[in-house]
């Protein structure tokens, strides 16, 4: 199962980008919470390309949602400013206030998390082991 969305990335887009992200994710067997931890990951990366990469101007993003035999793969793309991955860090829990929070919640959601910059852009890839699978070797 595929599935490819080319969307602008205007913060009005994002409630449609949820509402698809959950239903791709409810037809692979998650359950509710780990559904929803996943939507509210994709949609602060999602967040992140609005605000940094494109610094809120209008631009295309792509996502590809893949379901492969044990795991499900999201896959962002975006064309703007990219950043070294090195630097991407999330604000320390302690420091209490708002914002700053999505790279906790991506890297809680999903089992892999790969910001690959290109020669234009960044490329995000988000995986989960499907309910059930384990890890290789366990």
């Amino acid at each position: 199962m595929k599935k490819r969305i080319l969307f602008p990335s205007d913060p009005s887009r994002l409630a449609t980008i949820r509402a698809e992200t959950r239903a791709f994710l409810s037809a692979c067997g998650f359950d509710g919470s780990s559904e929803e931890l996943m939507v509210l990951a994709l949609d602060e990366a999602c967040t992140n390309i609005i605000r940094h990469a494109y610094a809120h101007a209008c631009k295309p993003v792509r996502l590809e949602m893949c379901r492969t035999p044990d795991r499900i793969r999201f896959v962002l793309r975006d064309y703007g400013h990219s950043c070294d991955p090195e630097k991407i860090r999330g604000r320390a829990l302690e420091d209490i206030r708002p914002g700053g929070l999505g790279v906790h919640i991506i890297r809680q959601a999903f089992d892999h998390v790969d910001y690959a910059p290109q020669r234009r852009g960044t490329k995000l890839t988000l995986e989960k082991r499907l309910p059930g699978q384990n890890e290789p070797g366990n």
